[in-house]
């Protein structure tokens, strides 16, 4: 483990601008891991960190020092307090940050060395389940989407060209590793891709605020792909028009709507109840 004194450290500084700015965590495909469960998750499905900072303090707590167990030492950087709090987000008690890769399209969704089923490679199999998210724009939203998506067993999120980065700090903090869990795809052409999937024998879902039937009234059932639209318009014309099944969930009277991933946690899990039954 490597002490470091001064925040001039070129990979502190480099943490630092990842930290800082999306366009430099976009651009180099990499993402900042805050908290030792994140950095758990990860070193669970694609092994060490390309770097780990933890609080020296903080390094004989238990929790800290298996994960620093895990990690090489020239990968391991220990610097103080307040070091810490000058370039994390949160609190120095988080104690740990880590840098890694953007995992590749697919790589999320399953162990190290274990084989990737038809699903997650694309093709359609009995069962599988697919949420699209269109132009959702807050990060925090994506990222509580997909901790729904991964509980529920959704095998593949594909995001709009619209949406909050995936990895980006508030993403990965409502995820609580989710973004480890399941397959993402971002940048997509909804369109495109949903022509794509009814190809393959797949039908689109449309969650739509009105006119549509009730998740538990509707076939959820088979290769499915779940449409989630923007926190302020919702799905687009042209998406709702390209859809098979369309629901609409029932609210008491007075209530407009539901916060996107609300409503997506309320017909996936119908989703996954019809399927169980």
């Amino acid at each position: 483990m490597q002490r470091i004194e001064s925040r001039h450290n070129p990979r502190l500084r480099e943490l630092a601008r990842l930290i800082a700015s999306s366009r430099e965590r976009r651009k180099s495909r990499r993402c900042v891991l805050e908290g030792v469960h994140l950095v758990e998750v990860y070193c669970d499905r694609h092994g060490a960190p390309e770097v780990l900072v933890v609080v020296d303090e903080f390094a004989s707590r238990p929790d800290v020092a298996a994960l620093v167990a895990r990690v090489p030492a020239v990968r391991t950087l220990a610097v103080s307090r307040r070091l810490f709090a000058e370039i994390a987000s949160l609190p120095d008690e988080v104690g740990v940050l880590a840098v890694v890769p953007v995992p590749a399209s697919g790589a999320a969704a399953e162990p190290a060395g274990q084989p990737r089923t038809g699903a997650l490679q694309g093709e359609p199999v009995a069962g599988s389940c697919c949420l699209l998210l269109e132009d959702v724009q807050d990060p925090g939203n994506v990222g509580t989407l997909l901790r729904t998506a991964a509980a529920a067993a959704v095998d593949r999120v594909v995001l709009s060209t619209g949406c909050a980065f995936a990895w980006a700090p508030r993403a990965l903090r409502a995820g609580q590793g989710a973004q480890f869990l399941t397959r993402i795809d971002e940048g997509v052409d909804l369109l495109d891709w949903s022509a794509r999937f009814a190809k393959r024998g797949g039908r689109i879902v449309a969650t739509r605020a009105s006119g549509g039937a009730a998740p538990w009234h509707a076939d959820l059932g088979g290769n499915v792909a779940i449409a989630i639209g923007n926190e302020g318009s919702g799905l687009s014309a042209a998406l709702v028009a390209r859809a098979d099944v369309h629901v609409t969930i029932p609210l008491a009277p007075g209530s407009e709507s539901l916060n996107a991933a609300a409503a997506a946690a309320v017909v996936l899990f119908e989703r996954r109840r019809q399927v169980r039954s």
